[in-house]
């Protein structure tokens, strides 16, 4: 079987893989995480099981050093989008 060549633009692909690791990473990894942890009261609360209190321990860390080094590599994704040719966009499967 021939290689398949869809000559599509990839880097609508690439904008959208960004968006989302820049969403996930950024807006659930570290935002999500800080508010978590800013407005949790003293004794802090249970959500479904996960204990969050005002002090930030090594899941908390982790979390955010992780959400942090996915919204990078969003942006990563975006710069190399906008550094590949322009083509057309083209569904797969399509026929050309």
């Amino acid at each position: 079987m021939p290689p398949f060549d869809p000559k599509g633009d990839e880097r609508l692909g690439y904008f959208i893989a960004g968006a989302l690791l820049v969403a996930v990473g950024w807006g659930g990894g570290v935002v999500a995480n800080c508010l978590l942890h800013a407005y949790a009261p003293a004794g802090g609360f249970s959500i479904y099981g996960l204990r969050i209190d005002a002090a930030w321990g090594p899941y908390a860390w982790a979390s955010a050093i992780l959400g942090a080094l996915t919204g990078a590599m969003g942006i990563v994704l975006f710069a190399v989008g906008r550094r590949s040719p322009r083509g057309p966009i083209v569904l797969p499967g399509g026929e050309f």
